[in-house]
C-alpha cells in the first residue's frame, strides 16, 4: 500500500452502523472502530447539523484517547485551529498532499488540544509521521475518541469542511469530498 494508515488499527475493528434510529451498532466489541463514508446518519441531533445535514462525508476512525494520528503521505500542514461549537471538530489539522498528480486536502478532526502545539501552516510532514493524537470528549467537540478523516479536492478556506451534508448538497459533495478509502485502502 503506498499510503500510511492514519490510525494503526488492529485486525477486525468494529464497523459501526450509525444509520439506525436505535443508535450505534457494533459488529464486535473492540476499542477500535470505523464509521463509514457516505452514510446517512439520521441519529444526528446537534444544532450543528440543522437543515438535515446527515450524510457523512468522511470516515471516523475510533480508538482510545491519546492514540497517534499519522500523516498518510508526505505533504504540508495547510491550516489548523479549533472548531469550538458543541458537536464540532474541536482541535483540527488540515494537511495538503498530492494524490495521483493532483492536490488534495485532508481534514483530521476531534484531536487533542496538544496536537496543535508546535505546528504551523506550510510545515513539512512526512508519510507515517505522528501529526496529532485523538482527543477526549472534553476537548474534541464532545464525541467519543475518534478522528474524523475527510478528503477534499478543493482547498478549504479555513480548518473546517462540512463533515455532514444534506440531500440537496449530496451530489456535489460526492465530487468535492472523495471516499477516504482512496488513501486508507479497503478498511471496510
Amino acid at each position: 500500500m503506498p499510503f500510511h494508515p492514519v490510525i494503526v488499527l488492529p485486525p477486525n475493528p468494529d464497523l459501526l452502523d450509525l444509520s439506525s434510529a436505535s443508535g450505534v451498532t457494533r459488529t464486535r466489541n473492540s476499542a477500535f472502530s470505523i464509521g463509514r463514508y457516505n452514510e446517512n446518519r439520521i441519529i444526528y441531533t446537534q444544532d450543528l447539523f440543522a437543515g438535515d445535514r446527515s450524510i457523512h462525508m468522511g470516515i471516523d476512525l475510533g480508538a482510545p484517547a491519546g492514540t497517534p494520528v499519522h500523516a498518510f503521505a508526505d505533504g504540508t500542514i495547510y491550516c489548523l485551529g479549533v472548531n469550538p461549537a458543541d458537536g464540532d471538530y474541536g482541535p483540527t489539522i488540515v494537511t495538503e498532499h498530492v494524490v495521483n498528480g493532483r492536490p488534495i486536502w485532508a481534514l483530521h478532526g476531534h484531536l487533542s488540544a496538544s496536537s496543535l502545539d508546535d505546528k504551523i501552516p506550510s510545515q513539512t510532514i512526512h508519510k507515517g509521521q505522528v501529526i496529532g493524537w485523538l482527543g477526549n470528549e472534553s476537548e474534541n467537540g464532545g464525541w467519543p475518541p475518534h478522528v474524523h478523516f475527510q478528503l477534499s479536492w478543493n482547498a478549504p478556506i479555513t480548518h473546517d469542511m462540512p463533515g455532514a451534508v444534506s440531500e440537496a448538497q449530496h451530489s456535489q459533495a460526492l465530487l468535492d469530498y472523495p471516499d477516504p478509502r482512496i488513501v486508507l485502502g479497503p478498511i471496510y
